[in-house]
C-alpha cells in the first residue's frame, strides 16, 4: 500500500519580527517523534520504540493477560498497529490482549500528543492511549501522574475520556471529562485523538474539537499538579476490569483496536 506523505507541521511559530536578536527568537516547534506502523503483517512493533507490559491484572482487576505475541500486538500490513484482544485460556486467566508503552525509549516534557485510531466494541472491552510519569518506580503510582488521552468503554462506543490522575487527584476523585460523537460510534472509523501539553494547561481534541482543558488551577483543594517531568507513551486493550465491568454473552471476540500513527510535537534545538 502507498503511504501518505507525513507532514511535519510547524505548529505555534510566531513570525519573527524584523531586527529580533536570537535570543528574541521563539523556538521551532516540530515533529520529535513517530510511528506509522508500517511493515509486514505479522511484524512485532519495532523495538527501538516500544516495549510490550507482559502480565495481567495491573492494578484494575483486569481479566485479560497482555502477551509479547504477534496474534495480541502486531501490524497488519496496511500501515496498522493491531493491538487484539482474544477469548482464550492463558496463563491463568481466560482473554489474552496487549499493552507496550515507550519507556526507556521515548520519554518528553509537554508537546502535542497524537494517535489516530479505530475503536473496538463490546460489554468489557476497555482500550486507552496514555501516558505515565517517568519517575512511577520511584514515587508509585498515583504520584507519578497519569495521562488519559483517550480512555473508552466498549459498551458506550459513541463516548470517549479524558483523564488526569495525580496526587490527590486519582481514581473516582480524577479530572475527568467526557466527549460524545456527534458523527456516530467510534468503532466505526479513525479519529485522532491528542493533548496539548504545556506548563501552564493540558487541552484534549478529538479530531480538532477540545472537548477538555485543565489548568493548576482546576485540580482539587490539596491537589498537586505533577505534570512538571517526562512521560512516556502507552497503547493497550484491557478486559474487564473495575471501570468497564466483565465481558457478557454479547461481547464477540476478538477485538481490535487499530492505530493508524502516533506522532509527537514538541520544541526542537535550534
Amino acid at each position: 500500500m502507498i503511504r501518505r506523505s507525513v507532514v511535519i507541521a510547524l505548529l505555534g511559530l510566531a513570525a519573527f519580527g524584523a531586527g529580533c536578536t536570537t535570543e528574541d527568537k521563539p523556538l521551532p516547534y516540530g515533529l520529535v517523534w513517530q510511528d506509522e506502523f508500517d511493515g509486514l503483517a505479522g511484524q512485532l512493533p519495532d523495538p527501538a520504540k516500544w516495549r510490550f507490559d507482559v502480565g495481567t491484572d495491573w492494578g484494575n482487576l483486569q481479566l485479560e493477560y497482555d502477551t509479547a505475541r504477534a496474534e495480541n500486538v502486531s501490524l497488519d500490513g496496511e500501515g496498522h498497529l493491531a493491538i487484539t484482544a482474544r477469548e482464550e485460556d492463558y496463563k491463568g486467566q481466560r482473554y489474552t490482549s496487549g499493552r507496550i508503552k515507550t519507556q526507556d525509549l521515548f520519554e518528553r516534557t509537554h508537546g502535542r500528543y497524537e494517535a489516530r485510531i479505530k475503536l473496538p466494541v463490546g460489554q468489557g472491552i476497555w482500550p486507552a492511549f496514555w501516558m505515565l510519569g517517568t519517575n512511577i518506580d520511584e514515587v508509585g503510582w498515583p504520584d507519578c501522574g497519569e495521562i488519559d488521552i483517550m480512555e473508552y468503554l466498549g459498551q458506550e462506543p459513541n463516548a470517549v475520556h479524558g483523564t488526569l490522575h495525580g496526587s490527590g487527584h486519582f481514581g473516582d476523585n480524577a479530572v475527568s471529562s467526557k466527549h460524545m460523537s456527534p458523527t456516530g460510534d467510534f468503532n466505526l472509523a479513525f479519529h485522532v485523538f491528542a493533548v496539548e501539553w504545556s506548563a501552564e494547561s493540558i487541552v484534549w481534541t478529538v479530531d480538532g474539537f477540545e472537548f477538555h482543558r485543565v489548568t493548576p488551577t482546576d485540580l482539587p483543594r490539596g491537589a498537586t499538579w505533577v505534570y512538571n517531568h517526562p512521560f512516556f507513551i502507552l497503547l493497550n486493550v484491557a478486559v474487564g476490569g473495575r471501570w468497564p465491568g466483565s465481558p457478557d454473552e454479547t461481547t464477540v471476540f476478538p477485538q481490535t483496536m487499530l492505530v493508524d500513527y502516533v506522532r509527537v510535537y514538541g520544541t526542537l534545538p535550534r
